[in-house]
């Protein structure tokens, strides 16, 4: 194995950034730089994290935003590591057999052959972001609220530049919004903003300022809330105003392995954190990063330890309070597991019946600031703009997370009333050494715990430096069984993964996800950012 392979052939935009005093990382310049200010201005990490996120929610908008849902692992000053989740469940009135009646009046099929929309009304759930940023400021942040939403506020007034990639997949609403409402808050004349041009999203910055200025019982209770519901409701939805107004946000224990002598936490479920832990135990008990790093050996058994954990993840990940889910991230399963992967790729399904759709879109930051917080926050709406389901006069988009449910009774995770989905974002942090730790995370729905186990392995196995860690050429699984991977990989290897029985297709590099990496070494931090978007790493 070359542990220092030569990274030239990766080519890199950009170097690692490094800093003292903070560090932002995140997919969209504007909102890095809101970041750094609010640490500038004596917030610290947690105040950073929702400052950023707020700001993505305007300059963003189709990935992220307060009608979606919010989480974080983060690692404070004082060295606790926590895992904290902002995530809505299903409506009151959300049954197997009330959506399978419902489906079947919209669509014309027999209810029992409706599966779960994946869009529309009836995917909407509880969202959390609104309390889950006002949590995470009043229980770990130096500022307040109000403040972290003060830039996105701005943003929304007096307007944004569009960035490259970003236009390309504000696309999608064009079709998506039938509504006049979303389409008079998020088009200009029928038609997505082209890059560089300038946009404003009024009534979005007045729903935010109302939350800056009252909180986020703005938000699920009263008039907002009414409205909210309101508008799922009159389309055939099933969110009622006593849904949003039940909802909290809460701490939960992180599970966590060993890869390599560093340790990685993950979110439990309903996040699918366990794919990610048992993918990494598999690939270690096969020594799949022992092999050099151009191999077909290497990519072969790290997507074969990953097949697995995709198996069973999208069979037993489901909320924890309504099924029982298995030890998937033990060490002794991983044994069990790898004693089944073989020189040639296995007729081993990641999809099926009941598992979640596969692709999202989202946004992930990671912080880092002086006093040693080291923040991983992910914030979304599920697909591009979520359910498409824009609530009129207030600029809020309504996620799609429903559509990750099933309406197969059977099934682990079928929908029932509060139950939360099975989820698929998952930020991430590794501890190298006492002393030194990383945020990191790579969006993109069954791209993230591909992707974390890739960027880990690059990390830990390979020595590579942060940025170059994100730019070396990916591959995904994907729900048919192909191995996707980008055309950057040495010349020959695609052939030899053919022969090993991979169905090998090359695909663009907006298929291979997001990812940000924010560390904090001893006093120095460094960041990096995904060149597949448009982000930035950003610190002083």
């Amino acid at each position: 194995m070359d542990p220092n392979p030569d990274l030239d052939r990766f080519d890199s935009r950009r170097s690692t950034a490094y800093a003292r005093n903070g560090m932002v990382a995140t997919s969209q310049p504007l909102a890095a730089q809101a970041g750094v200010e609010a640490l500038r201005e004596g917030g610290n990490a947690f105040d950073a994290a929702v400052t950023t996120a707020a700001a993505l929610n305007v300059v963003e908008p189709m990935s992220t935003g307060i009608g979606g849902d919010a989480f974080a692992l983060y690692r404070t000053a004082d060295g606790d590591v926590g895992a904290f989740r902002s995530c809505g469940g299903a409506p009151a009135e959300a049954t197997v057999e009330t959506v399978r009646e419902r489906v079947a009046e919209r669509s014309g099929v027999d209810p029992s052959a409706a599966s779960m929309p994946g869009a529309g009304p009836l995917a909407v759930t509880v969202p959390g972001s609104a309390r889950g940023w006002e949590r995470l400021v009043e229980d770990h942040g130096n500022r307040s609220l109000a403040a972290a939403l003060d830039p996105a506020v701005e943003y929304a007034r007096e307007g944004f530049p569009v960035s490259e990639v970003i236009a390309d997949m504000w696309t999608t609403g064009e079709a998506l919004f039938t509504e006049d409402d979303a389409r008079e808050e998020y088009l200009l004349d029928g038609r997505s903003p082209e890059p560089g041009e300038v946009v404003t999203l009024p009534d979005l910055g007045e729903t935010l300022a109302t939350v800056a200025a009252e909180g986020a019982d703005a938000f699920y209770e009263g008039p907002l809330a009414d409205r909210i519901a309101g508008t799922v409701q009159d389309r055939g939805g099933l969110l009622a105003a006593d849904d949003l107004a039940d909802f909290e946000p809460e701490y939960v224990d992180p599970v966590s392995t060993t890869y390599r002598g560093a340790e990685v936490y993950e979110l439990p479920p309903n996040n699918q954190g366990l794919i990610a832990l048992e993918a990494l135990n598999v690939a270690e008990e096969l020594d799949a990063g022992g092999y050099d790093y151009d191999s077909p050996e290497r990519v072969h058994y790290f997507a074969e330890a990953l097949k697995r954990a995709f198996h069973d993840g999208h069979h037993y990940i489901t909320d924890p309070e309504f099924e029982d889910v298995p030890a998937l991230g033990s060490k002794a399963y991983a044994a069990e597991r790898a004693a089944t992967v073989g020189e040639r790729a296995g007729s081993v399904s990641i999809g099926g019946p009941g598992a979640p759709p596969e692709d999202s879109d989202t946004v992930l930051l990671t912080v880092a600031d002086e006093a040693g917080n080291v923040v991983s926050f992910i914030n979304s709406i599920f697909g591009n703009f979520g359910s498409g389901v824009v609530v009129p006069g207030t600029g809020i988009t309504l996620q799609n997370r429903g559509s990750s449910f099933s309406l197969d009774p059977d099934h682990p995770n079928r929908i029932e009333p509060g139950k939360r989905p099975f989820h698929t974002l998952i930020p991430g942090l590794c501890r190298f050494a006492a002393d030194d730790w990383a945020a990191f995370g790579v969006m993109g729905g069954y791209m993230q715990p591909q992707g974390h186990l890739q960027v880990l392995s690059n990390l830990l196995d390979y020595g590579m430096p942060l940025q170059a860690a994100l730019d070396a050429p990916r591959w995904r699984y994907r729900e048919d069984g192909s191995l996707a991977v980008e055309d950057r990989f040495p010349d020959g290897l695609l052939p030899k993964l053919a022969r090993r029985g991979h169905e090998v297709v090359v695909r663009p590099p907006g298929d291979f996800g997001g990812g940000q990496i924010t560390r904090l070494d001893g006093d120095v931090m460094s960041g990096a950012t995904e060149p597949r978007k448009d982000g930035t790493a950003s610190g002083f």
